[in-house]
């Protein structure tokens, strides 16, 4: 039940992320939902090391998406230079 709970909460995290952040995405609804869960994780990782979350806590949802912007961006920047 984990895993389909991170992937719930990856699709949300990505959704919101890509309407936050408009245009054309090289990527479809797998690449979202692939971009929010790792989003999530570098969302929760950065918030550990900045001391917002202990070890056993989970991301929140602003960080989460923050994170998912951020790979978002760099993904569109990986993309457009391989066209």
């Amino acid at each position: 039940m984990g895993i389909l709970t991170w992937i719930l909460f990856g699709l949300v995290v990505g959704v919101i992320a890509k309407l936050l952040m408009p245009g054309r995405d090289p990527g479809g609804f797998i690449v979202t939902i692939l971009l929010g869960i790792a989003g999530a994780l570098l969302g929760g990782f950065i918030g550990r090391a900045m001391g917002f979350y202990g070890s056993d806590q989970a991301a929140g949802w602003i960080i989460s998406i923050l994170g998912a912007i951020l790979l978002l961006v760099l993904y569109r920047m990986m993309a457009r230079r391989r066209v």
